[in-house]
């Protein structure tokens, strides 16, 4: 599965809690994925002699291939992704990012082949699933079919997330959405919804807010000048979001009190 030598997931027996096979990696169990997913206490027994493997990457490295065979899904302990697929001209099409607590790979389920690629921006820990064990119609823990439930509603949320993104005219209205999305996720992770280190390149961000790179860059400080944010690198801090949520508001771009910092293709086309 890993194209890199890296031995493939082996069937987990809910039943039984065995395994035929050690998979390369740390170790943990069903209970350790459940509380990470947020089940309540009760429902946490049932998993505690169910292995489900851990693996650890390093910033960089590739957690699955565009194309490649699909036997597991992932879920975020630690970390943040980037999820993309390649253009036939060699252009890289960012499609999103999941941090911790998401699920990755899902959307492979049905055909058993990865749709895109995932590639951690930082060093990063998940829980592989094997998919074998999510089709299985043999003795089931109740809740994880529940937290499988919620963790497919939360990447179909996502999505629609994205897509009010791109529905944004002007850049900077996309940038804003992008940044309250963010702020909300890292709220939902206990993590200040204010102060945000993006692990994502600027170039990654243009590529998900379909802009060029120096777009983004330019939308960045015409939020910076309109006084919602403060920018050093990719530290951003959120100084009003009251004021951004309002930006974010104006599809077709700068609202009469932001006609000043309008981005220079806003200004042409007006």
């Amino acid at each position: 599965m890993w194209n890199s030598g890296h031995a493939e997931i082996p069937s987990l027996s809910i039943a039984s809690g065995r395994r035929d096979a050690i998979t390369a990696g740390a170790r943990s169990t069903l209970t350790g994925l459940l509380r990470l997913l947020g089940s309540p206490a009760p429902a946490l027994a049932d998993g505690d002699a169910v292995p489900v493997p851990l693996r650890r990457l390093h910033a960089g490295a590739t957690l699955f291939l565009e194309g490649g065979h699909a036997d597991a899904v992932y879920f975020v302990q630690a970390g943040t992704f980037k999820l993309y697929r390649t253009a036939e001209d060699g252009y890289e099409q960012v499609l999103g990012f999941a941090g911790r607590a998401e699920v990755l790979g899902f959307d492979a389920v049905c055909s058993r082949q990865h749709p895109s690629a995932a590639q951690a921006l930082e060093d990063a820990v998940v829980y592989a699933l094997p998919i074998a064990d999510i089709l299985s119609p043999g003795p089931r823990v109740p809740a994880l079919d529940q937290v499988l439930h919620l963790a497919v509603s939360h990447q179909l949320t996502r999505r629609d997330e994205l897509a009010e993104v791109m529905a944004a005219v002007a850049a900077e209205v996309k940038l804003a959405r992008f940044l309250l999305h963010l702020s909300a996720r890292m709220a939902a992770c206990g993590q200040s919804p204010r102060r945000l280190l993006l692990r994502m390149s600027r170039r990654d961000i243009a590529s998900l807010l379909g802009v060029a790179h120096e777009t983004v860059s330019r939308a960045f400080g015409a939020l910076a000048t309109q006084g919602v944010l403060a920018v050093d690198q990719r530290e951003v801090e959120l100084l009003d979001l009251d004021g951004l949520r309002r930006f974010a508001r104006a599809t077709r771009g700068a609202t009469p009190r932001c006609a000043s910092t309008a981005l220079p293709e806003q200004r042409a086309a007006a």
